[in-house]
């Protein structure tokens, strides 16, 4: 290899990693799904893009699907469901989970909640999210491990299951359009 070739093989590294760092921190970025709290739509070990970019030009709506950092624990990321915006009510009362008083249709969901909780007031510039296996998932319902998610706490929103490649796909964002609130 002569040093000219060398010299190339450089400077293709150089910018190679910083094409990579700028891909990273600006527009997405994998995530490894770490449980079964989003079953049946996301499932233990998938691997996923997030899209870092979508949040500086929209804020997050009813149904995302996000990844955030929970102010219960700093140092790990969790993906859950954007049930709630700024402003909403939420509550769950037999099973049945309540946006600004009229039942959400929640097709994602295997089964029936357990308990009842709220209801909950979503403050600014926050979401309340929840996992779809409602049974099995630390989020807004339990403030001390998730609470409500703060806009700035929030990385991007999942877009594209790439592995395991027979499960390849792009995720389904659940659409809460018509309902009161909006």
């Amino acid at each position: 290899m002569s040093r000219g070739d060398v010299k190339e093989f450089i400077q293709s590294l150089v910018i190679a990693a910083v094409l990579a760092f700028f891909i990273i921190t600006f527009i997405a970025q994998s995530f490894v799904v770490d449980g079964q709290s989003m079953e049946p739509t996301l499932h233990d070990g998938e691997r996923l893009f997030v899209n870092k970019f979508i949040y500086r030009f929209k804020e997050p709506q009813r149904g995302d699907i996000i990844v955030f950092t929970p102010s219960g624990a700093p140092d790990k990321k969790y993906i859950k469901r954007v049930i709630g915006l700024p402003g909403d009510t939420i509550y769950i009362r037999d099973g049945k989970t309540y946006l600004n008083g009229e039942p959400l249709e929640e097709e994602y969901i295997n089964e029936k909640m357990l308990g009842n909780f709220g209801p909950y007031q979503v403050p600014e510039k926050s979401v309340f999210v929840m996992g779809d296996n409602r049974n099995h998932s630390a989020d807004s319902r339990f403030p001390g491990i998730v609470g409500y998610v703060n806009y700035d706490s929030i990385s991007g929103k999942a877009f594209w299951v790439y592995w395991p490649i027979t499960k390849m796909r792009i995720i389904s964002h659940h659409n809460y359009e018509d309902l009161p609130g909006k």
